[in-house]
Parts: C-alpha cells; sequence; structure tokens
C-alpha cells in the first residue's frame, strides 16, 4: 500500500509543480493522416505487390475473399481500418505477414 501512496502523493506534486509553472510535463503528438481512399486497380496492384492470392490477402485484411472480390470489382470499397492497412501495404515497408491457415 505504501507503493501505491508514493506513487499518487508523486504524481500530486508533479501536477502542483507544473500548475505553478516549475514543473515539466511529458507529451507526445501525434499526426493522424486522413484516410486514403484506394480505387479497386489499386487495391489489386497492393495485393498483387504484397505478394498475396485473395485467399490470403482477406485473411490479412480480416474481411472475406467475397469481400475482396468486391473491393477490386469496384462494387464496394473499404473503409476505416481496412484503409490504414492498405496503407500500410502500399508504403512498401518491409513488414512480416502472420497469417493464420
Amino acid at each position: 500500500m505504501s507503493s501505491l501512496f508514493d506513487d499518487l502523493k508523486e504524481g500530486l506534486e508533479e501536477a502542483i509543480a507544473y500548475e505553478k509553472g516549475t514543473g515539466k510535463v511529458n507529451t507526445k503528438t501525434y499526426m493522424i493522416l486522413p484516410v486514403t481512399e484506394y480505387s479497386n486497380k489499386e487495391i489489386r496492384d497492393i495485393r498483387m505487390k504484397a505478394g498475396m492470392t485473395q485467399s490470403v490477402f482477406a485473411a490479412y485484411m480480416g474481411v472475406s475473399k467475397k469481400t475482396v472480390e468486391a473491393w477490386e470489382g469496384g462494387r464496394t470499397h473499404p473503409t476505416g481500418p481496412a484503409c490504414r492497412l492498405l496503407h500500410i501495404l502500399a508504403s512498401g515497408e518491409d513488414v512480416e505477414y502472420i497469417v493464420a491457415k
């Protein structure tokens, strides 16, 4: 219990010092880029560049093979998290792929 008290006391002392202008605060700033939208041709090109079949790509993306077929056929479009994963693949950085069988 003493450790918890010491941690709380230290945190409060830091907050008081910051409020008085004598303490420093650790801050971290994140730059969040807008979500990139991809055309059906771009999605297929990204998949092919990664060397994945539609089935493996679907497992990587967490969607069904039918969904990948619809993306590549232009019938539907990925959104949100799927676009972020596509951006990672499109960036060309070496990424290790771990896909369940």
